[in-house]
């Protein structure tokens, strides 16, 4: 009985301390509230607290907000009409695409050995036309021998054309293996092909391909399925045609000639009598004719797990990179003018980027200064 008294007396004493020390803690509150000084600090910092956009929103009439929604009304309509407009730009872009085609047509030939430009095709002003002129002086003088050896060799066509725009660009290259480097030599153009009228939005990207020891087929296709409307549920979100599924194409590949495989001994021990076997068995291999297999997207809504999803947007990126650029231009990624003129045009961001940070040290050292003399 004793013991539960004192435990009891114990108990009170906690409550009782814990009670006095709530009371002190809320009359120095109480104090500290009541002292001017801590009261326009505390103003000053309200007064400072920069407002969100939904914060902000939140605090204004409802009437005002009425007529907010009308404007996202208008917007949702916008974007509408901007689908439609990419929708007659896509027109316009496959009316063009057949006007390009010839001149396409005869580069191919030019680069397949096909045909020879004249005179007239092949005369060329560059900007470094006295530098090369004095090259050219330089070469004529070198000795017969060697001139008569280079007049024997019978160069067709430009060789390698393709395959050294895939070596050129970083992005291509990094898919390219050592052992897909033969194959590529034999590729001898690449067409863009869009999406008939009334046709949903799409565009195909066409490998063509001479005889080879690798695969029966003459031409490698790779489509890209694109969508231009505004998604029902975050119609702001619009801001252009983008892609949302791609479909490559089977490759036949000759006996014993699949890069995209490879294949592995293993060896398998038996539980109960304890042999052992070796089997083997094809697995993926690095290559970049898995171009030609994608990741598909899935119908049924499942989403992809991160790692496909990246895999997917990077092959999304390098098919609208071979349309809009590697197939319109590739003369220049072939000789490499076109890849310093992106450089470049990275390099002018950044310096224009620094450019301004140092006016704004500037402006501040002058701030500064000009305090000091205050």
């Amino acid at each position: 009985m004793a013991d539960n008294s004192k435990a009891e007396d114990t108990a009170s004493d906690s409550v009782d301390a814990a009670k006095n020390a709530s009371d002190k803690k809320e009359k120095l509150a109480d104090q500290v509230m009541q002292n001017p000084q801590v009261l326009a600090a505390l103003q000053e910092r309200l007064d400072n607290t920069t407002l969100t956009p939904s914060s902000y929103i939140e605090t204004l009439p409802k009437a005002v907000k009425r007529r907010i929604d009308a404007l996202k009304q208008l917007q949702v309509k916008c974007a509408h009409i901007e689908a439609k407009f990419y929708e007659e730009v896509h027109d316009l872009e496959r009316k063009y695409a057949a006007l390009y085609q010839p001149l396409f047509d005869k580069r191919r030939e030019f680069i397949n050995g096909e045909a020879e430009p004249t005179d007239a095709e092949s005369e060329w002003h560059s900007e470094n036309e006295e530098e090369e002129k004095l090259a050219g002086d330089l070469k004529n003088a070198v000795v017969i021998e060697e001139k008569a050896e280079a007049e024997e060799t019978n160069v067709k066509g430009i060789p390698d054309f393709w395959f050294t725009i895939f070596r050129n660009v970083d992005m291509l290259s990094e898919l390219v293996q050592e052992y897909d480097e033969p194959i590529l030599k034999h590729l001898q153009d690449i067409k863009v092909k869009f999406s008939e009228p009334g046709q949903p939005m799409s565009f195909s990207l066409e490998f063509h391909f001479g005889p080879n020891d690798y695969f029966s087929n003459t031409v490698l296709t790779k489509t890209y399925k694109m969508k231009s409307e505004p998604d029902k549920t975050d119609p702001f979100s619009f801001e252009g045609p983008e892609i949302v599924d791609c479909e490559g194409c089977t490759i036949d590949w000759k006996k014993g000639k699949n890069v995209t495989v490879k294949t592995i001994k293993k060896k398998q021990k038996h539980k109960g009598r304890g042999t052992v076997r070796t089997i083997t068995k094809q697995v993926p291999n690095d290559s970049f004719f898995n171009f030609f297999n994608p990741i598909k997207v899935s119908g049924d809504g499942e989403s992809l797990d991160e790692d496909s999803e990246f895999t997917l947007a990077a092959d999304f990126e390098i098919g609208h990179f071979f349309r809009e650029r590697i197939v319109p231009r590739a003369v220049l990624y072939f000789t490499g003018e076109a890849i310093e003129d992106d450089d470049n045009f990275e390099e002018g961001e950044e310096g224009e980027e620094e450019e301004l940070e140092g006016e704004e040290e500037g402006e501040e050292e002058e701030d500064a200064e000009s305090d000091a003399k205050v």
